[in-house]
C-alpha cells in the first residue's frame, strides 16, 4: 500500500494545532534543570569561600551562621536539546476508542515540541516505524508544525523500528539530550536498546495503551492477527493482552521515566504532574 491515509480524529488542521498549543501551555515543562553551576539568576546552593572568588557573591547569612566565608551559586541556565521517537508503525493505529494510539501520540509529541520550545529547548523528531522522517533539533516552530501535519498521515503496513532506531540516533547525539518516546513498545528489542541510551541521556518512556488490549471480557476463544508480522494467534477474550507492569519496572531500573497513557482518559493532567515530579526529582541534571 503506497497511498497515506489521514488522522483518524476528527479535528481539522487549525483545531488540531490549536489543541495542541493547549496541551504545550498546561504542561509544566521541567526537565531540564542544569548541573552546571555559575552566574545565573536562580540560587542553588552555598559553598565555602575560595581565594580569588568575588567579594560581592559573599553569601553573608551564612557566613554569620557559621563564622566562615562562604560564596554564593547560582544555576546557569542551560538548553537541553529534545528528541520526540514517534511510534509510526501499524499496531499504533488500531482504535476502540474516538482517538488511536498514533493520533494521541501525535498529539503530544506536538504539545511537549512547543513546551521545550518555550524553554528555548531545540527539538529534533525521529519517526521509529518503517518511514524514512528524520528532522535535526531546531528552535523553529514552522519546522514543528510542518512535521505535527505530516505526521498525521498514517500507513496500515508499517513495521516497528523502534529498537534499532534508537541504536542508530545515539551516535549523532553529541550533547547530552533528552529523548522521549511515544510508543506501544512491541517491538522486543525496544526496552535494551533504550535503557543503554539511558546511560548517557536523559530517556522518558510514554507507553500508549488502548483499551482493547486489556482484552474483551465474555467473548471467549478468539482467532486474532498481529498487525505488524502478519502472525495469527488464539487468544481467550478475557486474558490481558497487555500487561505495562513489566516493563515498567525493567525500564525504570534502567533508568528510563515511564508513563502509561490511555486513549480513553484525559492525558493532560497526567503528563503535567509526571513532568513536574521529574523536576522535582532533579530528572536530567544527574
Amino acid at each position: 500500500m503506497d497511498a497515506y491515509l489521514e488522522s483518524g480524529d476528527t479535528l481539522d488542521s487549525r483545531q488540531f494545532i490549536l489543541a495542541v498549543k493547549r496541551l504545550a501551555d498546561s504542561l509544566s515543562y521541567g526537565t531540564d534543570a542544569s548541573p552546571f553551576r555559575g552566574s545565573g539568576i536562580e540560587y542553588a546552593q552555598s559553598r565555602l569561600y575560595e581565594p580569588g572568588d568575588p567579594v560581592k557573591a559573599i553569601d553573608w547569612r551564612v557566613t554569620a551562621r557559621t563564622s566562615r566565608y562562604h560564596i554564593k551559586e547560582y544555576e546557569t541556565p542551560k538548553r537541553l536539546p529534545a528528541y520526540l521517537l514517534v511510534d509510526t508503525s501499524a499496531s499504533m493505529t488500531i482504535r476502540s476508542r474516538k482517538l488511536s494510539k498514533y493520533a494521541l501520540a501525535v498529539h503530544i509529541a506536538g504539545g511537549i515540541a512547543f513546551a521545550c520550545l518555550d524553554r528555548v529547548s531545540p527539538v529534533g523528531l525521529l519517526a521509529v516505524g518503517s518511514r524514512d522522517f528524520h528532522v535535526r533539533p531546531s528552535l523553529s516552530r514552522q519546522q514543528i508544525l510542518k512535521w505535527l501535519h505530516e505526521l498525521r498521515r498514517y500507513r496500515l503496513d508499517e513495521t516497528t523500528r523502534l529498537g534499532s532506531s534508537i541504536l542508530e540516533l545515539r551516535p549523532s547525539l553529541t550533547a547530552r539530550s533528552l529523548i522521549v518516546v511515544l510508543s506501544d513498545f512491541h517491538d522486543p528489542g525496544a526496552v535494551a536498546a533504550l535503557k543503554s541510551l539511558a546511560q548517557q541521556h536523559d530517556c522518558v518512556a510514554l507507553e500508549l495503551l488502548d483499551p482493547a488490549e486489556e482484552g474483551v471480557p465474555g467473548a471467549g476463544f478468539l482467532r486474532a492477527r498481529e498487525v505488524e508480522t502478519g502472525r495469527s494467534f488464539v487468544t481467550r477474550g478475557g486474558r490481558r493482552w497487555v500487561d505495562t507492569g513489566p516493563l515498567r519496572q525493567e525500564l525504570r531500573r534502567g533508568g528510563v521515566d515511564h508513563l502509561l497513557l490511555r486513549t480513553d482518559a484525559s492525558v493532560a493532567h497526567e503528563l503535567r504532574s509526571f513532568f513536574k515530579s521529574r523536576a522535582l526529582l532533579g530528572r536530567g541534571a544527574r
